[in-house]
């Protein structure tokens, strides 16, 4: 699972510089985020994969799976919605066209790739292991 965890470790760090520009792009342009959605944003989509490769790395590679498989599909269906179906403030549609908008919507769509992999990893993850528990 080495490699496995390589590739989750590679993905959740990817995703949270992803997060910090996009970010940084709704400060400079701006765009609202509320009380709510940070609620949100903050344990789930910032702090809970970071949390899940410390725990890849330890002894509790299956919690640190799932949770990465959670927090990653959590964030998924939070940017598409927010991103790409909503019309709002957040969606990528209505974001001036500024060097930082192209930023943020750049990033919008890194950020849907980088969850889409995310998700992809820790679902292969999950089935191998549970394969490997069936085994021994």
């Amino acid at each position: 699972m080495k490699k496995f965890t390589n590739y989750a470790i590679i993905v959740t760090l990817f995703h949270f510089v992803v997060v910090g520009i996009h970010g940084f792009a709704h400060q400079v342009i701006p765009v609202p985020v509320s009380i709510l959605q940070y609620l949100f944003i903050i344990p789930v989509i910032t702090i809970a994969p970071i949390v899940a490769i410390v725990l890849l790395q330890g002894k509790s590679f299956y919690t640190g799976i799932t949770l990465l498989f959670c927090s990653m599909l959590g964030a998924l269906v939070f940017g598409v919605y927010n991103h790409f179906i909503v019309i709002s403030p957040d969606h990528i549609s209505q974001i001036p066209v500024t060097s930082w908008g192209k930023v943020f919507q750049i990033t919008a769509f890194l950020l849907l790739i980088s969850e889409v992999v995310g998700v992809g990893i820790s679902l292969w993850g999950l089935i191998n292991k549970e394969k490997e528990s069936t085994v021994f």
